[in-house]
């Protein structure tokens, strides 16, 4: 007897997953849990080989290369404890973008708000920072944690990274921290961040990447979706993805191994000025 095949999930469906997954993270957080142990409790097994994915969270100890730990001792200071909790990223965006004073800048997937609060800080009160994620939960946790922080430069919009509820050319940067690999529209997703940045605009990204080597299928064996691991593009797939949006200069730098072939990854990219 031969079972038949699973059927794979619709983007609605992966798209639900992530969201309660994030809604269970935002709860934990609200509750108390630390960010290692939030870390370590989203754990995603694969379904072939039991591979986990330590992105996001995994069923292995979460280090230095994940969550918290990739924000400097002085980054964290003077924010909510809940946001630093909250942090289930791959990278720290706002120091790969290079923010400036004055800057207004958009954070995709914003979960409990530590990028948001920390490119705040560094465009100042002449900037401002806003924050889409589709999760009620992470939003009301982002919110708080900006009012303990007193930041008042900052917006939390409820929305998707696939359609974002800014008007065109209405920013000047763009930042996300592991979260496009979770997204089943990449393309749509590329596409409105080149619709809301500014002519002259820039990308800073952090993501989880593949090797140019792996296939699709050898990227599911290498951990779940909502893990970020296996709906990561590869590098190549990347590049021609902004191209095909309208980038230039665009650039993928890997920085640390998050699965065998499967990295985490520093992205950066214009929109070409007037």
């Amino acid at each position: 007897m031969t079972t038949a095949p699973q059927a794979s999930p619709t983007p609605d469906q992966l798209r639900e997953e992530v969201r309660s997954r994030y809604a269970d993270a935002a709860a934990a957080v609200t509750r108390g849990t630390t960010n290692a142990d939030l870390n370590d409790a989203l754990q995603v097994v694969d379904a072939g080989d039991g591979a986990a994915s330590p992105c996001c969270g995994g069923d292995v100890t979460v280090g230095e290369s994940f969550g918290a730990g990739l924000y400097a001792a002085e980054d964290q200071r003077g924010l909510p404890a809940e946001a630093v909790a909250a942090s289930l990223g791959c990278g720290n965006p706002t120091a790969v973008a290079d923010l400036r004073p004055g800057e207004r800048v958009l954070d995709l997937g914003s979960g409990g708000g530590i990028d948001v609060l920390l490119s705040a800080r560094r465009v100042g009160a002449s900037g401002f920072a806003y924050g889409v994620d589709m999760t009620d939960e992470m939003l009301d946790l982002a919110r708080a944690n900006a009012a303990k922080a007193g930041a008042e430069n900052v917006e939390f919009r409820r929305g998707t990274i696939e359609d974002v509820p800014l008007p065109d050319a209405s920013v000047d940067v763009v930042i996300s921290n592991c979260v496009i690999n979770l997204s089943a529209d990449k393309a749509r997703v590329m596409a409105e961040m080149h619709r809301v940045l500014v002519p002259g605009g820039r990308i800073g990204i952090s993501d989880v990447v593949a090797e140019d080597q792996l296939t699709v299928a050898e990227r599911a064996e290498r951990g779940s979706y909502v893990g970020c691991i296996a709906g990561a593009l590869s590098r190549a797939e990347y590049l021609a993805g902004l191209a095909a949006a309208g980038f230039v200069d665009a650039e993928v730098e890997f920085t640390h191994e998050a699965a065998p072939g499967m990295h985490g990854a520093i992205v950066r990219a214009s929109k070409p000025g007037a």
